[in-house]
């Protein structure tokens, strides 16, 4: 077996899991059914990354034979072969140091401090009896959403698997439904209030910003909370 081989380290997929996932719970802390589903959609695609990471290498064992016929002289059973991307755009060197690896860890860190953003400007709120509309909630509508997927598609960057790749289309659309509802919950709880701050903030991609807002307080929730 190769020195690198680096599979069925099922106490690194338990830990690297258990790190991610609770450093994510820590910011997000769900407490409706619509929090644990988009918290355990995030959990689930994060298991399946390391899985495959660390645990059985599922997407190198479907495409062996392309990739075998593409790159006959890679050893596939090494862990490195994991890094796709690298092989697929015919980088050398260390596949930590490839482009879209640094990339990925940015997006990454962007998405833990959007998570981190929310929750603080959110716990202010609530604390303050006031709608969480300033900072980054100025500026998107769900950073906590907004978060996840930015933590996910860095992850897409670093360690692509088949399994991961086609649970992050179906995310975005389970997220994108479960903003829609917990806008109907915020505009019958908040009705006008909340409308003219949905005008004004868009839900996912923040606009280019002249200058700065000011949202009107209208009670402890931001629009990540019911």
């Amino acid at each position: 077996m190769p020195e690198d081989y680096g599979y069925n380290l099922w106490f690194l997929v338990i830990l690297n899991s258990a790190i991610f996932i609770i450093f994510a719970f820590s910011f997000v802390k769900p407490r409706t059914k619509l929090d644990w589903r988009g918290f355990g959609g995030f959990a689930a695609f994060i298991i399946a990354l390391f899985s495959e990471m660390y645990g059985f290498p599922l997407t190198i064992y479907f495409l062996s034979g392309w990739l075998g016929s593409r790159f006959p002289d890679l050893n596939l059973l090494t862990h490195n072969r994991g890094h796709l991307w690298q092989d697929l755009f015919g980088w050398q060197g260390d596949p930590h140091l490839n482009p879209l690896h640094l990339l990925s860890n940015v997006l990454i860190a962007a998405g833990f401090i959007l998570l981190y953003q929310a929750w603080r400007i959110l716990y202010a709120a609530q604390r303050e009896n006031r709608l969480a509309a300033t900072g980054i909630y100025a500026r998107v509508r769900h950073p906590q959403y907004l978060g996840f997927l930015t933590i996910m598609f860095g992850f897409l960057l670093q360690w692509p698997t088949l399994l991961t790749l086609i649970m992050f289309p179906i995310l975005a659309v389970v997220y994108h439904r479960l903003a829609k509802h917990e806008e109907k919950d915020m505009t019958a709880e908040f009705g006008d209030e909340y409308r003219d701050y949905a005008r004004r903030v868009p839900a996912f991609i923040p606009r280019p910003r002249p200058g700065k807002t000011n949202p009107r307080p209208t009670g402890p929730h931001g629009s990540d909370t019911r």
